[in-house]
């Protein structure tokens, strides 16, 4: 599988498309890496953990042997080159003087051998001496308590993608990937040929990421019953929940919700959508109560303002909804008045 990356670099994805190269058919799979990756760190640091200190003794030691061979492979080359040099400034003096024409060939050869030397005693003296690129007691003791905390060093900043898939490979010899309908498998195979699988979940679709939790919806057809939008949004937002795009909830978006999943509302904002004139809560709307009172619309509203009713409004400005009791409009109720007909006597 072959590698690529979206959002600038950040998140990888895994795809098998070979087939799609070579003959232009349809890309065999493509999964995201983000957390088959850290599955795969997850597993590798836990197998770290009782090995970290054979592994950092070992490293250190390379490190010096290393070193030592370096140093001694560049002693091998000057004495190699200064032999060669040598051997030509031999062949030159032994010519015959007569001979002009192989002697300026032993010449230039003698020459190019000084020359070689040169460059190569340069760049050793260029070269750190051994001291700085052993690891002395307090470097040693030092390494040693970052391998005793590998997943901070594994999560440092200042550790490249690199270095880590370096660390990877000392003890892991592939990963194989399987996607499923709802989970991938993970097969990891270590050196030692011993075999771990994995399950993880599949991301989902981003359509599917932006849906509103089951729970949420649950929670909005429980509170639509005999709660108005407004009132369920601040419910939602003390319990903590959140709209599938993260963001608070307002009005229009419990509305939204409850247009889209067909959840009616015992409570609605608007007297139009009050079917019986009474909502769940056992309001009604500033209409209903003029014509179970028995009076105009305007003196509901000034009662409503002066406390005489138990009103509210959920904007200013807005519509009233009145509590009515039995009690409140036998006394509040205008008697109505009779027409009376005088008759004609005969």
């Amino acid at each position: 599988m072959t590698i690529r990356y979206m959002d600038d670099g950040k998140i990888p994805l895994y795809e098998c498309n070979q087939l799609h190269k070579s003959l232009g058919e349809q890309t065999c799979q493509s999964l995201r890496g983000d957390r088959i990756d850290a599955a795969v760190a997850r597993v590798f640091l836990e197998a770290m953990q009782p090995a970290q200190l054979k592994v950092s003794m070992a490293a250190i030691d390379q490190i010096s042997q290393q070193a030592r061979r370096a140093d001694r492979q560049w002693e091998l080359m000057l004495e190699r080159v200064r032999y060669e040099a040598e051997l030509a400034r031999r062949r030159f003096q032994a010519v015959d003087p007569e001979n002009r024409l192989v002697g300026r060939t032993l010449e230039r050869d003698w020459e190019a051998r000084l020359a070689e030397v040169e460059h190569l005693e340069r760049e050793s003296a260029a070269r750190p001496a051994l001291s700085t690129r052993l690891v002395d007691p307090a470097e040693r003791a030092r390494i040693l308590a970052l391998a005793q905390d590998l997943p901070a060093l594994w999560h440092a900043t200042t550790t490249t993608h690199v270095e880590r898939k370096q660390l990877i490979g000392f003890l892991i010899k592939d990963v194989c990937l399987n996607r499923g309908d709802t989970m991938i498998e993970v097969s990891i195979r270590w050196q030692t040929e011993a075999c771990t699988v994995l399950s993880i979940p599949r991301p989902k679709r981003s359509c599917d990421a932006r849906r509103t939790d089951p729970v949420v919806l649950a929670r909005i057809r429980a509170l639509a019953a005999d709660t108005t939008d407004r009132r369920i949004a601040e419910i939602l937002d003390q319990e903590g929940f959140r709209s599938g795009t993260g963001c608070c909830f307002t009005q229009n978006r419990v509305k939204q919700i409850r247009y889209i999943y067909s959840i009616p509302s015992g409570c609605p904002e608007g007297p139009s959508s009050c079917v019986g004139g009474f909502r769940a809560d056992g309001r009604c709307p500033s209409k209903t109560a003029a014509d179970s009172l028995q009076v105009n619309v305007s003196t509901i509203n000034a009662w409503c303002q002066s406390g005489v009713l138990d009103g509210i409004q959920a904007v200013a400005h807005g519509p009233w909804w009145i509590k009515l009791t039995p009690e409140i409009i036998a006394r509040l109720r205008k008697p109505t008045r009779r027409s009376w007909t005088r008759r004609s006597a005969s």
